[in-house]
């Protein structure tokens, strides 16, 4: 368990909250609290997704785990069950965005560097 990752209590909190798997088959080689804490350890660090520790598994299976759980609605669920019973592990920045954009500097012709009226 690195710096930043949750306790064994709040996964406990965490994992119900999280879409169970209903493929039979071969088991996983990555479990998903390895996976999960790659997905929060991107947002938590500004890296790009191919740096991930490879302790969280593969840095194309942490993605895939993560656009999956976004499309699914996965996110919006633990932010909201985390607001109400609070923040894991200290708030709720270390989670993955859900509605935040990257504002993307344009050239002046957009009007992007004008402080607002």
């Amino acid at each position: 368990m690195g710096r930043g990752d949750p306790t064994h209590g709040q996964w406990a909190g965490l994992e119900p909250l999280l879409p169970q798997g209903i493929k039979p088959g071969r088991p996983p080689v990555w479990t998903r609290r390895q996976l999960t804490d790659g997905i929060r350890w991107r947002p938590r660090t500004g890296a790009p997704w191919r740096d991930v520790p490879e302790r969280h598994g593969p840095w194309d299976r942490v993605h895939d785990r993560f656009r999956r759980w976004q499309r699914d609605g996965t996110w919006p669920r633990i932010v909201t069950h985390q607001s109400v019973t609070g923040p894991w592990p200290r708030d709720t920045t270390s989670l993955p965005s859900v509605t935040r954009r990257p504002c993307r500097w344009q050239s002046a012709t957009s009007g992007c560097d004008q402080p607002p009226a």
